[in-house]
């Protein structure tokens, strides 16, 4: 299995943050092929210190690095990756990587 990692930084307004991620880019994002499951953080993110600079963390899993080579190059996977301008303006980060449960 692998998971890429989507990791929003605090928006400066996060009602209109959530509305549109919620409503317009998770749609999109569910489209995209080859994706197993999709979550995210709830709540404020911590840190061991308290609460975090980060927003939001999205995992979203596949069969394998492969997997997700191909649904980022769908034209699924390309419109949801430029979609992230229209409302991450604070900055994501995106890392992928295979997992394994040890």
């Amino acid at each position: 299995m692998a998971k890429l990692y989507a990791v929003y930084q605090q928006p400066a307004d996060a009602a209109a943050f959530d509305s549109y991620y919620f409503n317009k880019h998770v749609p999109l994002a569910k489209t995209i092929p080859g994706l197993r499951s999709y979550e995210v953080t709830s709540g404020p993110v911590m840190g061991m210190a308290g609460k975090h600079g980060v927003y939001l963390v999205a995992t979203l899993e596949f069969d394998s690095m492969e997997a997700i080579g191909a649904a980022m190059a769908s034209p699924q996977g390309q419109a949801t990756a430029t979609d992230l301008a229209n409302f991450a303006s604070a900055g994501v980060d995106v890392m992928m990587g295979e997992t394994k449960r040890v």
